[in-house]
């Protein structure tokens, strides 16, 4: 183990206390092992070599006390959350990564292959190779509390690498392994909660927190005795098999188009687990020999490097964003004001009100407008309540919160003010100068632009500090990224506020320089730019839609285009263009498909199938040079890195994270890209493009 431990040197290690205890109902001594690292629950507990040694020598107290049964439990809250992952940047050669999953896979299976029946008491979070101990263990019970289950390794670009790519399938069978497996990961690392632990098959029994141990025990008497025999399903190896891994293939093909390696070994692992025989020391060294290889090869992929890179970004400077003011500077929010009733003003309305519980005014131009906002909004309530996911009370005092107004003089006791009206610079002028006669002196007023200037904005009110960008994504309720942009005047109170609003609405936010398109739009603009140009010049739509896939964007493209709407697109572009000619080319066939108010290039055949629009080809005139896929590809990597290496020249924003941040958060960029700057370090992009890279090396790659 001395290789693998000296990259672990700073492991916290996780501790395995084996206790020997009585329990009524067993008659023998049981053997209680609880996972604890010696802190409380905001640090899980999780496994490094040191840790797996720990487990083993706990193992060794347990089988030398021969109890009647080993159960396994972890410290308040907390099973264990997996592989302790702080140690993969320094794993340096095949052999360290190969060693890595030996130990683990050496430790876990002395519950699966103990002649002692084996019981998992999961009371807590379980995640990655917390989960696999479980799944390593006989028997398994859940708390009702327990925070989290699940498989979350190809959502960082790893694979279940301790027994759970061979046990899984063949314990819940392949269809359901699939969805914890890469469905699950692959949705923004949605995890199961124990409910749904125990439909899937994943657990056997699930108990209430106040007395789980005292409960879990008592189960384990039942099956001891034979009074229970927990149902293990009959596993389908045919056809069940082979449409489980096709669906498999599809989910990987829509959310990574193979690009992620993490999910695409997965798959691979799956299948071989249809040939795996539980009951098979022999074939079970096959199938975990199989997962020992496939760590040792994604351990050592710059891809991993840069999803561990995400992850931190998402988990850890999401959290402090770069650039905001002293948080003690943010003013208290007890009153809410919305400026338009339409679709994103409605969402934002919603957002605000759910998460800040304050009072919410809406106003429109006319009260049938506002009827509808206001109707939006208690009807999302509605159905947060048919869910239950709100009572009936709270459900009640959320709709009491949201009225509207057409006299703008309703926001005189509101303290931020938000417009989410049509991109025009002279009409959200004309707004915010009509409320500065109304509100008080402090009220922030935010504007949820997506490319016009905030000083501009700002320049004729008597009050031009309190003013300050607030950049939703659409759906709001689903894109966590809010870009915070900072006019020429606005104060560090008002932005302290912006920023601690973000946080209070559970918003990532990400400080922005007042410039045209800000981060986020001003990227996409770019890109969308060379795909549309070179449609322009000749380039085959398809060719075009698809070369650029492995940049990790979550779709194409004119889906894309189609999403946000054409002439959405075509007005930040005129902004961009504005700004930056010499970069920034309006499309002349975008400019006719705005004109003719086509939705999208895309039509789907009564078949399915995609096809360019008819009227669209008609329309969108092209040249005659066509480019290949390759070539739509490399000049969109090189005019992202020229952006981005002018955007941090100009400081847009503080450092390269944040641009990978907004990508990521806003735009679903891919982990495995570790959102888009490492990929341009990987490709060669970044230096061939800007003569150095983005981030050191070693700084999401190996």
């Amino acid at each position: 183990m001395t290789d693998i431990a000296t990259a672990f040197a700073d492991e916290v290690v996780t501790n395995a206390y084996t206790k020997i205890v009585a329990v009524p109902g067993i008659e023998g001594p049981v053997a209680l092992i609880t996972l604890d690292n010696g802190f409380d629950h905001t640090k899980p507990s999780s496994f490094g070599p040191a840790g797996l040694a720990a487990l083993d020598t706990a193992l060794d107290e347990a089988f030398a006390a021969h109890p009647v049964a080993i159960a396994i439990t972890g410290k308040p809250f907390i099973f264990a959350a997996g592989a302790d992952l702080k140690g993969v940047p320094s794993i340096t050669n095949r052999d360290q990564a190969l060693e890595l999953g030996r130990l683990g896979h050496k430790v876990f299976r002395r519950l699966r292959e103990s002649s002692v029946p084996t019981f998992a008491f999961v009371n807590g979070v379980a995640l990655g190779g917390g989960l696999e101990v479980a799944l390593h263990s006989h028997y398994r019970t859940a708390s009702e509390s327990a925070g989290a289950l699940g498989l979350p390794e190809t959502f960082l670009g790893l694979v279940p690498g301790w027994g759970g790519t061979q046990l899984l399938p063949n314990l819940i069978g392949p269809s359901n392994a699939v969805t914890v497996v890469l469905e699950n990961a692959l949705n923004q690392n949605r995890t199961l909660t124990p409910k749904k632990a125990l439909e899937l098959g994943v657990v056997d029994a699930v108990f209430g927190s106040a007395d789980f141990l005292e409960q879990s025990f008592a189960w384990a008497a039942q099956v001891l005795a034979g009074e229970i025999t927990p149902a293990r399903p009959e596993i389908d190896r045919g056809k069940g098999w082979d449409d489980a891994i096709a669906r498999a293939k599809a989910i990987v093909e829509g959310k990574t188009k193979n690009n992620a390696p993490g999910p695409v070994k997965a798959v691979e692992l799956l299948e071989l687990a249809r040939t795996t025989d539980l009951t098979d020391p022999a074939s079970l060294d096959k199938g975990f020999a199989a997962e020992d290889e496939a760590l040792a090869d994604l351990l050592l992929a710059d891809e991993l490097r840069a999803g561990l890179y995400a992850f931190d970004l998402v988990n850890k400077r999401a959290k402090r964003p770069a650039g905001a003011p002293d948080k003690s500077l943010a003013r208290k929010v007890t009153g809410v004001g919305i400026v338009g009733a339409g679709l994103m003003a409605s969402q934002l309305a919603m957002l605000f009100v759910r998460q800040l519980k304050v009072p919410v005014v809406l106003t429109d131009i006319d009260q049938e407008r506002i009827d509808k906002g206001v109707g939006y909004v208690h009807g999302e309530i509605d159905k947060l309540q048919g869910k239950g996911r709100l009572s009936p009370d709270a459900a009640n005092r959320l709709k009491a919160l949201v009225s509207g107004s057409l006299d703008k003089a309703a926001f005189a006791k509101t303290d931020f003010v938000i417009e989410a009206v049509f991109e025009n610079l002279d009409l959200k002028k004309k707004i915010f100068a009509e409320l500065e006669e109304y509100i008080a002196p402090e009220t922030i007023l935010a504007t949820n632009t997506s490319s016009l200037s905030i000083t501009e904005m700002a320049a004729d009110l008597k009050h031009p500090e309190r003013v300050v960008g607030f950049h939703f994504f659409n759906p709001v309720a689903v894109l966590p990224l809010l870009e915070v942009i900072k006019g020429q005047k606005t104060d560090d109170a008002t932005l302290a506020t912006a920023f601690a609003t973000a946080r209070a609405l559970k918003k990532s936010a990400v400080g922005s320089a007042d410039l045209p398109g800000f981060v986020f739009n001003r990227l996409l603009i770019r890109t969308l730019g060379e795909v549309m140009n070179a449609v322009d010049e000749g380039t085959p739509f398809e060719v075009a839609d698809n070369a650029i896939a492995e940049l990790g964007m979550p779709m194409t493209p004119f889906t894309l285009l189609a999403l946000v709407g054409p002439a959405v697109a075509l007005h930040t572009g005129e902004t961009l263009a504005a700004a930056y000619p010499e970069r920034f080319h309006n499309s002349p066939g975008l400019e006719a498909l705005v004109e003719a108010k086509k939705p999208a290039v895309w039509s789907y055949g009564a078949d399915g199938k995609q096809v360019v629009d008819p009227d669209v080809a008609a329309l969108w005139k092209q040249g005659d040079t066509a480019s290949t896929a390759a070539e739509v590809l490399e000049r969109t990597r090189r005019a992202f890195a020229e952006e981005i290496q002018i955007m941090l020249d100009e400081g847009v924003v503080a450092a390269a994270e944040d641009i990978d941040l907004c990508l990521i958060l806003g735009g679903g960029f891919g982990f495995w890209n570790g959102g888009i700057t490492p990929y341009l370090d990987r490709t060669g992009t970044s230096e061939a493009v800007n003569g150095k890279r983005f981030l050191a090396p070693g700084v999401a790659s190996v």
